[in-house]
Parts: C-alpha cells; sequence; structure tokens
C-alpha cells in the first residue's frame, strides 16, 4: 500500500500502450539497459504515446498506426467549478466562524467583500504559496436543525479518463457524510460513485467497505466507505479520497507493475474502463465535521464545510486514437490521428468511412489495435503487430523466481495451478533460494505462504473454517480509543488509558467519553458534588447558588456574589471572631447595658 506521502507520477498509474522500438543492442547493452528498466518502471511506461511512424517495406513506404493516448495530467487546470445552492459560500452577509481546536473562541470572520476575509469556490484550485492554506468555505451550520448542504460540481464539457486517485483536502475536519457522483453526459443524468459516512449503515443503508478488498469481479462496484469519515482531529487528517489506484492495483498489482493485465481487463471486463470516465464529477456534502461528538446547538458557528485542494489526475478520453489533447476557444479537444475526428476522436472523417468507426483497443500487446478509418481502396487502418522488444530481466533479480520464458518478448513468472493455499488464491511461484512454493495474491484479507494467516488490521473466525471466504474478521479498533488498528487473536484492540470494550470503543466506568476517555471530575459514588450540587454528565457539578469550586465545596461571600470567601466555615478566624462577639454581648448583659 503506498505511504501517505507518495507522490505518484501521473503517467504511471494508467499507462498506453508500448510503441515500436529499433532493433534490440548487444546484450551487455541490453543488461544495462534492463537494470535501468526494472529500476525506473513506475516513470517510464506511461511514455509510450506515437500514434504512428512512417515506415518503409518491401511495398513501399507507408503509415504505419498504434493505439495511442495524451499523457496523463492535473484536469484542475482545466476545470470549471459550480457551487449550490446560491448563498451556501460564506461572507455574503459577513459571518464570524469558530474552529473545533477552539470552540468558543470565535474571532475568525469570512466577508466576501475584504479579499484578505473571502473565501471563494476558486480557492479550491489555486497554487498556495509559502504553505498558507486558502480553502473555499461554506456558511456555518446558525439554521440548525435544517441540514447543512452543498454541491460542488466539477465540469470539463469533455471526456476525461481517471488515472489517479481523486484527492479532496478539507480544512476544519472531513464531513461525517458525503457522497461522490459522476455523469457521462454533461451533466444531464448523474450516477453515484462512491459514498463516504462515519456509519454507512445509518447514512446509506449501505454495510461499509473498503475498495482495496474488493476482487477483481468487483472492481467496478460502488462502495461505502468509514475510512475518510471518523474524526480523528481536523490538523492531522484532512483528505477524502476516490481510490483509483487501489482498483488498478486489483489488477496490475499493488506497484501497478503487472500492466499487460490491466489492459486486458479494461478491454474484456465490461463497464471497466467506463467506470473510470466521466465529463462531470459532483461531490454532495451532507453533514459537516462534528468534532467527534454530537451536535452542540449552543455553538453552530463551529460547523462548516471548507475545502483546499481538489486534485484530479486523468488524461482527455480520445479512444486510443490521439496522443494529443489541446485547450482550445476554453474547452478540451483530442487532437485526432488514424483520420478520425470529434472532440473525443469519436467517428470517422469524410471520405474514410468505408467502415464502421470503432476505438481503438489495447490487445493484443504490447502495441494494441488502432482501429484507424479507412478510405476505399487504401491500406490505411491495418492493425499493426510490429512487437517492441522487451529486455529480459537480469540475473540479480531472477534469482528470486524460477523463469520459464513463453516467447522471445515475454519473460513471466512461473504459474503453479495445483497452490495449496486453501482457496484464497490460484497463483503461487517458486523462490529459488528458499526452495519454497509460496502463495501469490492472497484475497479474503488472508497471508502467508499458504494463506493461512490474516492480515494485520484481522483476526481469525474461529467458527470459520480455514478454506472459507469469511476465516478473517476485521479488528474495527476504534481509532480514538486504540493505540492502533490491530487486535489479537480473540478480535480484542489494545486500548488507550481509560479507555474500554473489545473494540476501545468505550470506557471504564471511572472515566467519561468526550473525543477520548478521561476520568470522571463528580460521580453518585466517590466523588459526590457536596452542598446540593448535582453531577453532569461526570464533566461537572452543577453547584447552587452560593457555592462553587469542582464539587462545590466553596462557598460565596454574602454581599459580594462571585467572590469567594477566603477562608472555610470552619476556620480558626473566623470561630474567634464569633467567640469574641458573643463574649462581649454577655459582658453588656452583665453591667446593664
Amino acid at each position: 500500500m503506498l505511504s501517505p506521502s507518495f507522490t505518484p507520477n501521473p503517467d504511471a498509474a494508467f499507462p498506453g500502450p508500448l510503441q515500436a522500438q529499433s532493433p534490440p543492442p548487444p546484450p551487455a547493452v541490453m543488461l544495462l539497459l534492463a537494470s535501468l528498466l526494472l529500476h525506473c518502471l513506475p516513470l517510464a511506461v506511461a511514455d509510450y504515446d506515437i500514434c504512428k511512424s512512417w515506415v518503409t517495406t518491401d511495398e513501399g513506404p507507408s503509415w504505419e498506426f498504434y493505439a495511442c493516448q495524451p499523457k496523463a495530467t492535473s484536469m484542475k487546470d482545466y476545470v470549471t467549478v459550480k457551487v449550490e445552492p446560491t448563498g451556501i459560500t460564506c461572507g455574503d452577509p459577513p459571518e464570524r466562524f469558530c474552529t473545533h481546536e477552539n470552540p468558543y473562541l470565535c474571532s475568525d470572520e469570512c466577508d466576501a467583500s475584504n479579499p484578505d476575509l473571502a473565501h471563494p469556490p476558486r480557492l479550491m484550485f489555486d497554487k498556495e504559496d509559502e504553505g498558507l492554506a486558502t480553502y473555499w468555505q461554506s456558511v456555518t451550520w446558525s439554521r440548525y436543525p435544517s441540514p447543512l448542504e452543498a454541491n460542488i460540481t466539477l465540469s470539463w464539457n469533455k471526456s476525461i479518463e481517471l488515472t489517479d486517485d481523486i484527492v479532496v483536502t478539507f480544512e476544519y475536519g472531513r464531513p461525517t457524510i458525503m457522497m461522490l457522483e459522476k455523469s457521462l453526459d454533461n451533466g444531464r443524468t448523474w450516477h453515484p460513485y462512491q459514498y463516504y459516512a462515519e456509519d454507512c449503515m445509518e447514512a446509506f443503508n449501505m454495510p461499509p467497505r473498503r475498495v482495496r478488498d474488493l476482487s477483481s469481479t468487483s472492481a467496478n462496484r460502488v462502495v461505502c466507505t468509514e475510512e475518510y469519515s471518523r474524526w480523528a482531529g481536523s490538523k492531522k487528517e484532512k483528505h477524502v479520497r476516490f481510490e483509483v489506484r487501489d482498483r488498478f492495483a486489483i489488477f496490475a498489482g499493488p506497484d501497478l507493475r503487472n500492466l499487460d493485465n490491466l489492459y486486458t481487463r479494461l478491454e474484456s471486463a465490461k463497464g471497466l474502463k467506463e467506470f473510470f470516465t466521466a465529463t462531470d464529477l459532483r461531490m454532495k456534502l451532507l453533514r459537516p465535521a462534528l468534532g467527534g461528538t454530537y451536535v452542540q446547538r449552543e455553538n453552530l458557528y463551529k460547523y462548516f464545510y471548507a475545502i483546499s485542494n481538489i486534485e484530479v489526475t486523468g488524461r482527455c478520453k480520445c479512444n486510443l486514437h490521439a496522443n494529443l489533447c489541446s485547450y482550445k476557444e476554453g474547452g478540451l479537444q483530442c487532437e485526432c490521428e488514424h483520420n478520425t475526428t470529434g472532440q473525443d476522436c469519436g467517428k470517422c472523417k469524410k471520405n474514410f468511412r468505408t467502415r464502421s468507426w470503432r476505438a481503438g483497443s489495447y490487445l493484443p500487446l504490447p502495441n494494441g489495435s488502432p482501429n484507424a478509418c479507412a478510405a476505399a481502396g487504401s491500406a490505411f487502418g491495418t492493425t499493426t503487430t510490429v512487437a517492441a522488444p522487451i529486455v529480459a530481466a537480469p540475473a540479480k533479480i531472477s534469482k528470486l523466481f524460477q523463469l520459464k520464458p513463453k516467447s522471445p518478448q515475454v519473460v513471466p513468472i512461473e504459474v503453479f495451478k495445483d497452490c495449496e493455499c486453501y482457496g484464497h488464491s490460484n497463483r503461487c511461484s517458486y523462490i529459488d533460494f528458499l526452495n519454497v512454493v509460496t502463495c501469490v495474491s492472497c484475497k479474503h484479507n488472508t497471508r502467508g505462504q499458504h494463506c493461512q494467516h490474516c492480515r494485520l488490521g484481522y483476526y481469525r473466525n474461529g467458527s470459520a473454517e480455514l478454506d472459507d471466504e469469511n476465516v478473517c474478521i476485521e479488528c474495527n479498533c476504534n481509532q480514538i480509543g486504540s493505540i492502533n488498528d490491530r487486535c489479537n487473536e480473540t478480535g480484542h484492540c489494545e486500548c488507550r488509558e481509560g479507555a474500554a470494550g473489545p473494540k476501545c470503543d468505550d470506557c471504564l466506568p471511572s472515566h467519561y467519553w468526550r473525543q477520548g476517555c478521561f476520568p470522571n471530575v463528580c460521580d453518585d459514588e466517590s466523588l459526590l458534588c457536596q452542598n446540593g450540587g448535582t453531577c453532569y454528565q461526570n464533566q461537572r457539578c452543577l453547584c447552587p447558588s452560593g457555592y462553587q469550586g469542582v464539587l462545590c465545596d466553596q462557598p460565596l461571600c454574602q454581599g459580594e456574589e462571585g467572590q469567594a470567601c477566603d477562608p472555610a466555615p470552619h476556620a480558626g478566624p473566623h470561630l474567634a471572631v464569633l467567640l469574641g462577639s458573643g463574649l462581649l454581648l454577655w459582658l453588656a448583659g452583665c453591667l446593664g447595658y
């Protein structure tokens, strides 16, 4: 899995087919090139962007066509954004707001008429200098309990293909409920893309599911995830993702090196290629960050949405008929090859309509099929099958696996069909220097040589056999109450101080919950509120008139409301004054005064 600090090369996730190369160099040079190729593979695989080349054969010179596509880039540079409903952006009229870190220090202000205090939608896509976050911000939830909802629509007026994760950066907390939608027809109809909630069953009546746990038959499934909605501190967790890379990894492996399999699945799996295609994206923000607690109606100025950045990496969809996409007259346009035309190269040019238009194809590998449009009597459109030479892996790497070349161009890992993997994998490989056969790509959250162990963050289901798909159960440790997301063999998580329960989602009897477990200030047993005070949710004593202090054990002085008496009622000075006054009265009576 990629680390949070990993910055992916936008060209690496959804690269184009290989292009034809010149004849292979001598063996010594090939070995050096192999080392460089394997070291730089994630950066190099996407540079195959040639649509055609002029070649000379026995029949004379002619064009040779290849399937091709534009390089991936940041699509936010070409997007138009629309925020709804009208008036959802803060600042008109000016409004103050608070933060969850200092919920009662509401000194910040949003004012659309002041450039230094305004938060317009364009700040979701600007370049932030010197680390200073600029962001769009909504109005606060001052009209609670009416819903605070906002729609943010991104439009390209052109089909694009996603090649990497969509990453939305929220300031001051991520929404507790939101959904992502997409359109394939410029916003006329919309389809759900992914649901996000701190409780998927409550919000959308869907069980929570992680994208990285999907299988090859469900890679284009719309899921609800709780991974980006639970409160973990506004300054710590800011990102919400639509995981494109994890879906690619189902076919290409976690490092996206098995691109042949990805290309094959994109062409053969029904609806898979279209799943990563869109003309518009829409975020529906349905409930803001609550700070890990319930809505506090006495301070609604701390509930709002704020987005500082939206990253969308992709490419123009040109149906494998163009390697360039230009921004012309306010819109994106494919520079079509293969005698095609149209915004997406979606039809044949006039006089090149001998047969019906077809999109290019990644297959057969490694060059694909251009499916070029042809004029009557011409040879244009003939599928080329010129193979690019693939360099053999160096000896240092080949020691790890038993290799069995199938052809001069392909050097795959040998796959054994009869693997002892308890049904969690049908692929295994031989590791030469260990002299063992180990399972590859264990499914159902298993791991190990025979897929006999559970992945970290999962534990063994005692009521299931080892070959059951549900043999490993997710720990589901509470993010705030537990030290990490792992658990023991019985499913019990390791709790922080004061937390309790198998999932660390409860507090010890001597503690109360407030974005974590804290020791009780008062209770009904040992930490009693005095002088008639009442204990409020174990957090503080509500004192009657005339008393103050943590346990209502300090009286207030008469006549000076709010000021505590210096000594306690039973202290010496007060008793001496009392006795002195009584003695004077007794003497006065005796003397006849």
